[in-house]
């Protein structure tokens, strides 16, 4: 079994998957079409062309993973004629909105393996030529010292991420903080700083900790579900259900956001000395990324298509089936991961959730060494400059 590992941010903050190797390579650079421009979009965000001569010719967009359903947004603004680099594990194309070009291309690169595991922010750093990068509210706090980041668009309100466990084994286990009492070992990837954080809050006990966690099912089949695991409510609990047969139930599961620690999960971040050139762009292209995520969800079909074609181009030995890509966006409707949240408007930053965050994640990362900015605020952060705040789910 080949594991899926994602990495989140440079102490880790890495979830991870399962399974073996998908088949069926592709030549560099084809040519697709199974991303019709007509059949998505049901609002048109922007007219004809509107972002010629306002954005660079290519927007270019680093992911933090292999193409999946919470990436659905930016997938949906690829249009006809795309264009598929196998080997750099790449996508570019039309820019499109509601079926209309924009005027520009947008290219998205897959991150996870195709990066080596780098952090996105990192690789922000290194190659200039990325507009935007998949940079996780915590990610960005640990770099603000030395690589700041503006996020300008949250397409996730809510950050996937889990603890789960067997409902069988622990019956009166209902949210992480259960699970102090029974002793359990809570797997994860070592050096998570939202564990030190369910350690530091009381939720955990420090002796529970067990950073081996190598993103395989292995150990938590064979324990029997006696051991608690890290994971996504986006793809896990239909996975072990369903595609793991040595399991092939029910996992119960709390969502670490619920626990307390609340970064916003893969938001469109720049460089924070890019805002002053980039912002004529922004302003009109903010509102194209918050209708597509919008459009996605409503009518994912076409869009999961793309995403499903590119995981099998790309060969990264990551499985990522029909069943799971349908479930996510399911689950993204239900727990609310893609949500309007508290003030109704899709793709913005609540900024008392982003000061809490700084208090919290502060004395973690510096205990670590990391150089975070002295007197961070929300501000250094995010910012809503550039949201509709009409656009809704």
């Amino acid at each position: 079994m080949k594991l899926r590992t994602r990495r989140l941010f440079a102490l880790s903050m890495t979830g991870a998957l399962f399974l073996a190797a998908c088949g069926g390579g592709s030549d560099s650079a084809e040519e697709g079409a199974s991303s019709g421009t007509t059949a998505k979009g049901g609002t048109a965000a922007a007219g004809e062309g509107v972002l010629s001569g306002v954005c660079p010719e290519k927007l270019v967009i680093q992911t933090d993973w292999n193409p999946e359903s919470e990436h659905g947004g930016i997938y949906e603004m690829v249009g006809d004629g795309y264009k598929v680099d196998a080997d750099k594990k790449i996508v570019t194309g039309p820019l499109v909105s509601g079926g209309k070009d924009t005027g520009v291309d947008i290219e998205i690169r897959t991150g996870g393996p195709a990066i080596g595991f780098q952090p996105v922010v990192s690789q922000m750093y290194q190659d200039k030529n990325i507009t935007f990068g998949y940079v996780y509210t915590d990610e960005a706090i640990q770099a603000s010292g030395e690589q700041p980041t503006l996020s300008v668009f949250a397409g996730l309100d809510i950050n996937p991420q889990i603890i789960m466990w067997d409902p069988a084994t622990y019956p009166n286990v209902k949210k992480i903080g259960d699970l102090k009492a029974t002793g359990a070992k809570v797997r994860y990837f070592d050096g998570a700083a939202y564990m030190s954080f369910l350690v530091q809050s009381g939720l955990l006990d420090k002796t529970q900790l067990d950073g081996s966690y190598d993103g395989t099912p292995s150990v938590f089949v064979s324990q029997k579900g006696k051991v608690a695991q890290q994971g996504f409510a986006s793809a896990e609990p239909y996975i072990y259900k369903n595609e793991v047969k040595e399991w092939g139930k029910d996992v119960a599961f709390q969502l670490v956001h619920d626990a307390g620690w609340q970064p916003y999960s893969g938001p469109l971040a720049i460089r924070t000395a890019d805002l002053e050139k980039l912002a004529p762009c922004l302003k009109k292209f903010v509102p194209i990324a918050q209708q597509a995520q919008v459009d996605y969800i409503k009518n994912p079909a076409e869009t999961n298509k793309l995403i499903l074609d590119l995981v099998g181009k790309y060969n990264t030995g990551w499985v990522y089936s029909q069943g799971v890509a349908d479930f996510s966006v399911e689950q993204q409707k239900k727990l609310g991961l893609v949500g309007n949240g508290t003030n109704q408007t899709l793709g913005d930053h609540d900024l008392k959730r982003v000061e809490d965050l700084i208090t919290k994640a502060v004395p973690i990362y510096t205990a670590t060494g990391a150089k975070v900015k002295a007197n961070l605020k929300p501000a250094d952060l995010v910012t809503n400059e550039f949201i509709d705040t009409s656009i809704k789910l």
